[in-house]
């Protein structure tokens, strides 16, 4: 898989003109977008072209209402990396300014879809609104495409245990906690990255050093206790992270501090992807450090149990 990062007006390499192409957010790359993806590829196929995934950096509605914007479920890395992983030969990121967005439904065909990409098929969900003002959905796709001789498939809603899988529904169960639910909507497990910063070093005190992370630009599960893979430079260490507060110590900052088992060395601004694998307890106060650290011990048995 290659990755592009483009402007609207840019023209890309030759190596992506002529396939199929898909446009969307494709946020946390769920199972209903790897459905998606399986048609673009089919089509691909059929015109001895590529499989293209376009999406946009930043999404669209964080420009539009900036101050409604929330949190994606993957960084824009992380989710080229799991579209190629679907199936996308290319991921085209358009860099998302005015001008693009100044693009009308018909416009944004004719400049990006077939000048720029050399579309000869086109594969879109049933929702798909794009274009200025979200002034174009599936039927004037539809047509434009017919009227351009360009073959189109719209993608009708992809549903798991009789509802609909959508990002929204996603990120709701991850910010519930509920893990087994976003692993089965996901097709993977929930993760995240952030940098090791410098916490309150209480943990080594204790005997529990954690890796304390800033900077995750993705939602965070609900508060709480997670058996975790944690990887540093591609290894997976088996680990127990704290999403929350640290309610004992009278602190009431959310935080994200992730406990190695199985790792001795300095991660100070060091990079840290974290891989939700269950839910242990909630975060909850103790009445004095001794229980604390009891209890500590009594989640790493858990993290150990739920990692084998």
């Amino acid at each position: 898989m290659s990755f592009h990062s483009l402007k609207w007006s840019d023209y890309p390499p030759a190596e992506l003109l002529g396939g199929a192409v898909s446009v969307g957010n494709f946020d946390g790359v769920h199972v209903g977008h790897a459905a998606m993806m399986e048609a673009t590829k089919r089509h691909a196929r059929l015109v001895g072209g590529p499989t293209i995934a376009v999406t946009f950096d930043p999404p669209p509605g964080a420009i539009l209402r900036p101050g409604k914007s929330i949190l994606p479920l993957t960084t824009i890395s992380e989710r080229a990396r799991l579209l190629g992983k679907i199936g996308a030969d290319h991921v085209v990121v358009l860099q998302t300014d005015a001008s693009l967005l100044a693009l009308s439904a018909e416009a944004f065909f004719e400049d990006v879809l077939v000048r720029q990409l050399g579309a000869k098929a086109i594969v879109e969900g049933f929702n798909f609104h794009f274009g200025r003002a979200r002034g174009g959905n599936t039927l004037v796709l539809k047509n434009l495409c017919d009227a351009a001789g360009l073959a189109f498939e719209e993608f009708p809603p992809f549903a798991q245990d009789g509802e609909t899988v959508s990002s929204s529904r996603v990120r709701s169960r991850i910010e519930a906690g509920d893990l087994v639910s976003a692993t089965k909507l996901l097709g993977r497990n929930f993760s995240i990255e952030g940098r090791v910063i410098v916490g309150a070093k209480r943990g080594r005190t204790i005997g529990f050093p954690t890796a304390n992370l800033g900077a995750v630009a993705t939602v965070l599960p609900a508060n709480g206790v997670y058996a975790v893979w944690a990887t540093v430079d591609g290894v997976p260490h088996a680990a127990a992270a704290n999403i929350g507060p640290n309610p004992t110590f009278g602190e009431h900052t959310q935080k994200v501090e992730v406990h190695l088992l199985d790792f001795h060395g300095d991660l100070y601004e060091r990079t840290l992807q974290v891989e939700f694998v269950a839910r242990i307890r909630d975060t909850v106060p103790f009445a004095n450090i001794e229980a604390l650290i009891e209890q500590l011990r009594r989640d790493i048995r858990e993290a150990k149990t739920r990692l084998v």
